[in-house]
């Protein structure tokens, strides 16, 4: 493989050392230097495939000062690889405002395909694939994460998330309340030795984690699409008006929010409405 001129976007393993391609390897070896998030973590892959070439910071905190070099260097005829620390760079790291600069000035941009974890998720969660958003990290703070998934609630995709292990159980209790009983995948540690995939409701799993504790590695959720015909609020109060006459509120609302999908509080707070009015 002889490299040309230019930028190459390489994807790199998500955990397994082996899942890299001939072709990655190989432009990896012949380039004039590897721009990584962390030279550590990129040089331990180096060094699993004996590749000797110069690498250099690129990362959120030095990428407007590191640029302008990049861009030199390329106008110079250089051979640039781009990687992240894990699967292929600009899905959730940084790298497209490069690209984006690299292809304005004209110079030539490669992909260098592979692993990308969001994809090994959607590949092994068993959610619908023909359509998915793919919507990264959500908010740290509980009310703005809230805001995010209302705004995502009706997008008729499967929806794919990257999270923190501390951050996941609040998450999905989060996801619970706004989504209400959409089954959802949690991926982590893909392609490592302790790969592990847990899917269920997401309140289910939040009371899990909440016991077990925040798990470690990288996680990411894939959330099943809303149904086709998933009813609204007034289609749940018909059912709940039903329900009330063999059944408490408490009840009421469990049933309706399994058959319906929507949140169990919502549910309980309209039954007991329908009570109060009775």
């Amino acid at each position: 493989m002889s490299l040309q001129p230019g930028l190459y976007v390489a994807a790199t393993p998500i955990g397994n050392l082996k899942d890299i391609t001939l072709r990655v390897i190989e432009a990896l070896r012949e380039a004039d230097l590897i721009l990584c998030e962390d030279t550590r973590v990129t040089g331990k892959l180096l060094n699993a495939h004996s590749i000797k070439t110069p690498m250099k910071a690129y990362h959120d905190h030095n990428a407007a000062r590191v640029r302008p070099e990049v861009l030199e260097r390329l106008e110079s005829g250089a051979r640039i690889c781009l990687v992240s620390d894990a699967g292929t760079p600009l899905i959730s790291d940084p790298g497209y405002k490069l690209v984006r600069e690299v292809r304005d000035a004209g110079l030539a941009v490669f992909t260098l395909p592979g692993p990308s974890a969001m994809v090994a998720a959607l590949s092994v969660a068993g959610a619908p694939t023909d359509r998915f958003l793919f919507a990264g990290f959500l908010p740290v703070k509980s009310g703005a994460r809230k805001s995010e998934l209302e705004a995502l609630k009706a997008v008729p995709a499967t929806l794919v998330f990257y999270e923190t292990g501390p951050r996941l159980a609040s998450c999905l209790a989060d996801m619970a309340e706004v989504l209400g009983s959409r089954k959802v995948a949690v991926a982590r540690e893909l392609t490592k030795l302790h790969e592990e995939v847990r899917e269920g409701l997401p309140g289910d799993l939040s009371a899990v984690y909440m016991e077990e504790g925040a798990p470690k590695g990288e996680i990411v959720v894939v959330v099943h699409p809303p149904a086709e015909d998933e009813p609204g609020a007034a289609d749940a109060e018909a059912i709940i008006e039903q329900l009330l006459e063999d059944h408490s509120v408490k009840e009421a609302a469990t049933i309706a929010a399994e058959q319906t999908g929507l949140p169990r509080k919502q549910m309980y707070d309209i039954a007991l409405t329908l009570k109060k009015g009775r």
